[in-house]
């Protein structure tokens, strides 16, 4: 079994809609897993059918049983976040601001206030058009503990891939160096960059490989838009060189990106243009990369 992560140093490179067409290549061999849990949106081009959901519980949350609260008010006092508020002359937690610390709970005298599992969000294991599994979640509004949340998402998808006899785990992981791609890295065999020709895509690449560098798994990138500032992505392809870092493709400009997005659909599915030619190259690429190549042999 082999597991793909697909991240970039920010949002908007392109990240999601290309690992939404290796998805759709990969087919019914492929598990996907959107650990973008924060903002997800796969399931925009693949059209999961949500078939299984489950809530998900991470932390706790404050509540004040009101037939035992005498209204003393000691609650509202230690609290430093602010979370406890009078209405009516009953005191209440207001959930987005209680971090469940149980201060409230040790302090009250008439054990009113009880700490409880903190639903956070739900996850979903889907059948896609394909014929291939999707793990995936959301999290609620407001809701913190995203990086348990992908680590759950990534639990299940790797626990369908055992079932299925499947030996290919594609993770869209999240933008950016935060809890939800370290989580969404772990225990992966391969980084795939997305990235593009300008000052801050180019900064940000840097930024989370050297991130990435401290796990051991294999390194690729892919530049997006690579013909629109031929001198940045020159820049670009001297870091990858340095770096080690395998050089999957250059991909052009195109508004077959745009329309996918729009029509629902992924950008492969536009058959015949030179975006859809080289994603499918790139797939192949990668795969061949994985399966001829071991795991920490890059700088």
């Amino acid at each position: 079994m082999k597991e793909i992560v697909v991240i970039s140093g920010k949002g908007g490179t392109g990240k999601t809609s290309i690992s939404a067409s290796f998805s759709l290549l990969g087919g019914e061999d492929v598990i996907t897993a959107d650990c973008d849990v924060d903002a997800a949106d796969l399931h925009l081009l693949l059209a999961p059918d949500f078939d299984h959901a489950e809530d998900f519980y991470s932390g706790l949350l404050a509540r004040i049983d009101p037939s035992r609260c005498d209204e003393c008010g000691i609650c509202a006092q230690v609290c430093r976040f602010d979370a406890v508020h009078v209405v009516d002359g009953h005191h209440h937690i207001r959930e987005l601001d209680c971090e469940g610390c149980g201060y409230c709970a040790r302090v009250c005298p008439q054990r009113a206030v009880q700490l409880q599992e903190r639903k956070v969000g739900q996850w979903y294991r889907s059948r896609l058009r394909t014929g291939g599994t999707m793990v995936h979640a959301r999290l609620d509004i407001g809701a913190e503990n995203s990086g348990k949340l992908v680590a759950k998402v990534k639990q299940e998808a790797r626990e369908a891939a055992r079932e299925q006899g499947r030996e290919w785990i594609l993770v869209d992981g999240a933008p950016g160096i935060g809890c939800p791609v370290m989580s969404s890295l772990s225990g992966a065999d391969a980084v795939v960059f997305v990235t593009e020709p300008t000052v801050s895509g180019f900064h940000d690449l840097r930024r989370v490989y050297d991130l990435v560098r401290r796990f051991d798994m294999a390194t690729a990138c892919i530049v997006n838009k690579a013909d629109l500032n031929p001198e940045m992505t020159r820049s670009v392809h001297a870091f990858l060189q340095e770096a080690g870092i395998r050089h999957l493709a250059d991909l052009p400009y195109d508004e077959a990106f745009t329309e996918a997005m729009v029509e629902g659909c992924t950008v492969v599915e536009k058959e015949g243009t030179p975006l859809a030619r080289a994603l499918e190259e790139s797939w192949t690429r990668l795969r061949t990369l994985l399966g001829t190549e071991r795991t920490g042999d890059h700088p």
